[in-house]
């Protein structure tokens, strides 16, 4: 079943690629949850990076980033020994948090639809991981949760295709409200 605002956000702990536990929809900090199809998607690389280079600006906002991939722990800890993030990155292969949180599957359209709507986005992406990887990436579809400090959904965004993401501008403007508080 998929979550709206205002509903809370469940709690779950998950070990990120370091084993350090995260808990996640815990009160106290305002955080921007995305959850992702797998470490061989390519608009998952590519939203990966943009966030990586945003988290500079996101951090000076209080606004934690916290990555879920559906994969096992190995493929997690290869993904960011590869590319180091300076947010948690978290398996969660068994999708326990994706169903708590209500992550759809995509279907084989849902992943030419992406690919054809997003051809830019696609081939950076299929340029971080390659074609074939990226031809193995799973069904399911991404979605973004922005979480305030009391543990509630602000806002959900679940992704019509494999590659639609919360636009950018809409995570800057949560993460600016919260010097307003």
């Amino acid at each position: 079943m998929k979550l709206l605002a205002p509903n809370q956000a469940p709690r779950i702990v998950l070990d990120d690629a370091a084993g350090k536990p995260v808990e996640i929809g815990a009160p106290g900090r305002r955080t921007l949850l995305c959850f992702f199809r797998d470490t061989r998607c390519p608009f998952c690389n590519f939203r990966v990076y943009e966030l990586t280079h945003r988290f500079e600006q996101f951090r000076k906002f209080n606004l934690d980033v916290i990555a879920l991939f559906a994969a096992t722990p190995e493929d997690v800890r290869q993904f960011v020994a590869q590319r180091p993030r300076p947010f948690p990155v978290i398996a969660d292969g068994n999708g326990q948090a994706y169903q708590r949180y209500g992550v759809d599957r995509v279907s084989f359209w849902g992943k030419l639809k992406g690919i054809v709507m997003r051809l830019p986005t696609a081939l950076r992406g299929i340029g971080m991981v390659g074609l074939i990887p990226a031809l193995r990436s799973n069904n399911l579809m991404p979605a973004d949760f922005l979480i305030d400090e009391t543990g509630k959904i602000v806002e959900t965004w679940y992704g019509s295709d494999a590659g639609d993401r919360i636009p950018m501008e809409r995570i800057e403007l949560f993460a600016a409200r919260g010097l307003l508080s």
